[in-house]
């Protein structure tokens, strides 16, 4: 690799970039996705190895293996028998990267997974950088021991993140929410439901179970259950649904175990334009609730798994809310309904609060778009650019 100096920004450096990553589930493979777009327009002969999903590949990224095998969901048995296949991944994958010595290591999210693997490159001379700073503030807090161990540098996606790795002598840097630059600030409703096929006249909810296998076993049913009541009230509602392309017969069995009419439209991935396209989300807590809030919808988030998951992960919990939108905002902006507490009844309930709140365009709606809209532009950077700083900072060294 050629020499660099520390600080130098990325123009200086080389057009090439041999880049070893690991992204996990459809949320990390998109920020992975976007961050490959940006890197490339510093490094324009970029090559990209290890594990990554479609939205990756698309970028010309050589998936080892897929980021659907890092999915878990839980602390359970259902998840302990997966650690020995995963952790021989890990394995597998660090020593090929020792082999092969790629530039850089990054490391997307999947911080059980991505921490151990960049302590043991880091030890071995790779540079690691770590995008996605771990929720040391919402949750396992003890997790910035590791961080300080595997990470020569964070990329954070939240402004307040830096300072708080800085007490603990890690090097991090706010990169924006990558998200926050692709979703633009007004998006078209009626553009996306004549992409989707979709009336006009008529209200679009959009349920979005999660890209887990657990969590659509767990959320999917209780979500069709809550459409249907909701149909009652609303028989003129129409559903969509996307799917990725790992969990689309998954979920087209449990359809067809509750099955609605008008169907349920199942869209292949396609996600930004169910949100765009719906009057309210029914929607599980994880990345996805906050590609909602910068679509500026209401939604209601919910959440459940084992019992015995829930319980060690409320043992660890440092908030009162779980998902995104809340933390972030400081209140309870949106409902959450969680474990029980997510019954059909209930979330039907909330979403058809919601629903008259949009069809009126009511205070409670007007003051959610407007929490959002502050929300969005306070993620906006230039993530490619703050990013390829970043990294080549950390290559200089």
């Amino acid at each position: 690799m050629a020499e660099v100096a520390a600080g130098v920004g990325p123009d200086a450096l080389h057009a090439q970039l041999r880049v070893a990553m690991v992204a996990g589930e459809a949320s990390g493979d998109l920020l992975a996705a976007l961050l490959l777009q940006g890197a490339r327009a510093h490094w324009s002969q970029l090559h990209g190895v290890g594990i990554g999903g479609p939205q990756m590949q698309a970028e010309g990224f050589e998936a080892w293996w897929p980021s659907e095998r890092l999915a878990v969901h839980g602390y359970s048995l259902e998840v302990f028998k997966r650690v020995a296949g995963l952790l021989r991944i890990r394995r597998q994958l660090g020593t090929r990267l020792l082999a092969q010595r790629p530039d850089v290591f990054i490391g997307v999210d999947a911080p059980d997974f991505n921490l151990g693997l960049e302590r043991r490159l880091r030890a071995g001379g790779i540079p690691t950088v770590h995008f996605v700073c771990p929720s040391i503030w919402a949750w396992r807090p003890e997790r910035v021991h590791a961080i300080r161990a595997a990470a020569d540098h964070v990329l954070c996606l939240f402004p307040f993140e830096p300072a708080l790795l800085a007490e603990h002598g890690i090097a991090a840097t706010f990169v924006g929410h990558p998200l926050a630059n692709a979703i633009a600030d007004d998006v078209s409703m009626g553009q996306a439901r004549t992409a989707l096929g979709l009336a006009h006249d008529a209200p679009v909810l959009a349920l979005l179970p999660g890209s887990r296998s657990k969590e659509i076993d767990y959320l999917l049913p209780r979500f069709l259950a809550a459409a249907a009541q909701l149909r009652r009230q609303w028989p003129n509602l129409q559903l969509v649904l996307p799917a990725v392309a790992a969990q689309a017969e998954r979920i087209a069995r449990l359809i067809q175990v509750q099955p609605l009419q008008p169907p349920v439209r199942i869209l292949a991935g396609q996600s930004h334009q169910a949100l765009a396209a719906c009057d309210v989300t029914l929607i599980a807590s994880g990345t996805a609730t906050l590609e909602a809030a910068l679509f500026k919808k209401p939604m209601v988030i919910s959440y459940a798994m084992h019992p015995l998951s829930a319980w060690l992960m409320r043992r660890k919990q440092l908030q009162p809310w779980v998902g995104l939108p809340n933390i972030l905002l400081r209140e309870q902006i949106v409902p959450e309904l969680l474990q029980d507490a997510a019954t059909p009844e209930a979330l039907a309930a909330e979403v058809d609060r919601w629903l008259h709140a949009a069809t009126e365009r009511d205070a409670r709606w007007q003051t959610l778009r407007c929490r959002f809209g502050d929300l969005h532009r306070s993620l906006r950077a230039d993530t490619a650019q703050a990013a390829a700083q970043a990294i080549g900072q950390v290559l200089g060294r």
